[in-house]
């Protein structure tokens, strides 16, 4: 069934390919040096060079809001940015194509409101099953309380991909439990898909 929704999603015989737009840092965080304008206009960019380049699917991140600070942390003006650049995006970005977004660090939570507000497709999730030691922090499975409350708000057109065996983590606390059966825990608590990465950002898989 996951693997149905992700080919229905993106309606290709071949590999996806999501281009990624990285929102600049936001307010608050501190390497920010740019006002929200700014930060929407340069997303706004990207979106139109990955609508120029023909790419399969978009997803949003902030990925410049070092040091990240995990979910029950992240403050409203994350959600408000995010919403605001999501909106542009998806407003460029041909209706076929589908977007998503991810919120660092575990802001799963908040990119489903906010998927849902804009219009998104789906989400990716960080630590959806199992927990992991992030360089954020310690994170816990999240795949009970996040689906309730994706039915919660009305947001199940919204799919969930999910990281399995995160990079910039240690997973030496499930040491037992191997790629494959970290994918089957995550399908058997409804992912709509999983996401496979090398240990950090630009490495192998």
């Amino acid at each position: 069934m996951a693997l149905s929704r992700f080919k229905d999603l993106f309606q290709c015989s071949r590999a996806a390919v999501i281009g990624m737009i990285h929102v600049k840092a936001l307010p608050g965080t501190p390497l920010n040096r740019h006002g929200i304008n700014e930060l929407v206009e340069m997303a706004r960019q990207e979106a139109f060079a990955y609508k120029e380049a023909g790419v399969d699917g978009v997803l949003v991140e902030n990925m410049f809001d070092i040091p990240y600070l995990m979910g029950a942390s992240l403050g409203p003006e994350v959600v408000a940015t995010m919403t605001r650049v999501c909106q542009e995006v998806r407003s460029i970005i041909p209706k076929r194509i589908p977007c998503g977004i991810q919120i660092l660090a575990g802001g799963n939570k908040e990119a489903l409101a906010v998927g849902k507000a804009c219009g998104l497709q789906f989400i990716r999730a960080e630590c959806f099953v199992f927990s992991h030691v992030a360089d954020e922090g310690l994170m816990n499975a999240c795949a009970g309380p996040l689906l309730r409350y994706r039915r919660s708000i009305g947001a199940e057109d919204v799919l969930v991909f999910t990281d399995i065996k995160k990079k910039h983590s240690a997973h030496s606390i499930t040491s037992d439990v191997g790629i494959a059966d970290t994918a089957e825990a995550a399908k058997f608590f409804l992912a709509d898909g999983v996401i496979l990465t090398g240990s950090a950002t630009g490495t192998g898989s």
